[in-house]
């Protein structure tokens, strides 16, 4: 069923360990599906460029070198999600983080008569995530993601989407500290799982394979969610 049938727009969470490809896969599905990426840290710098009051606030704090409260995100997004382009609905990626942040967002969303779609699980083998983490790279024009052994440009070094020849790497993108983030995951935001299973909204899938035969199942999954 064409997503457009919708009365509400839809609410789609990503959840899945540093590596695992989920801001890979969102952009794929915005594409096929017209929704909005919405990561908090792009939330954050779009709220703190617009100067609305919640980016106000949230710029006050990280000018203190202090993190944004859950308060301040949930205000950001409730902004975010009343702009015209999340009509069709939204993706997810990187929020919420605990179970403290998803049930504010449960409440956010009552409040905006709107709901949980489906919360989709990547599910990766930990042994992976040093190679998959020490390989990836993004294109600094237009954030297409590449990986030096899954996903190389057609043309080395020159961005497919745009052209673009400005490739980075993250400093952080190496085996030194993959441990301690995965450990960061494990602790915080692998109860999720739990959470929305609980609620009925969890799907998985296994993000071991190919980016396409990946995207293929979410696919699936998105347009029965959506339905």
């Amino acid at each position: 069923m064409d997503a457009a049938v919708l009365t509400t727009p839809a609410v789609l969470i990503l959840l899945g360990p540093p590596g695992a490809g989920k801001g890979t896969q969102a952009r794929m599905l915005e594409e096929k599906f017209d929704l909005v990426q919405l990561s908090t840290g792009d939330l954050l710098r779009a709220a703190v460029a617009a100067g609305t009051d919640a980016g106000k606030a949230a710029k006050a704090v990280m000018e203190a070198g202090d993190l944004v409260s859950d308060e301040i995100v949930i205000a950001i997004l409730r902004d975010r999600l009343g702009e015209a382009d999340c009509a069709k609905g939204v993706i997810l990626d990187g929020f919420p983080r605990t179970t403290v942040q998803a049930q504010a967002l449960d409440d956010l969303l009552t409040s905006t008569g709107q709901k949980i779609n489906a919360a989709i699980s990547l599910e990766v083998q930990d042994a992976e995530m040093v190679t998959r983490i020490s390989g990836r790279y993004t294109c600094g024009g237009c954030g297409e993601g590449y990986h030096d052994s899954f996903k190389q440009p057609a043309t080395a070094g020159t961005c497919d989407k745009c052209g673009s020849t400005d490739m980075k790497r993250r400093a952080d993108d190496n085996a030194e500290t993959v441990a301690s983030r995965l450990e960061a995951y494990h602790a915080q935001t692998a109860p999720l799982i739990a959470y929305y299973d609980g609620k009925g909204a969890l799907n998985t899938i296994n993000a071991m394979g190919q980016i396409d035969e990946i995207a293929q199942g979410l696919n699936d999954i998105v347009t029965s969610a959506m339905a």
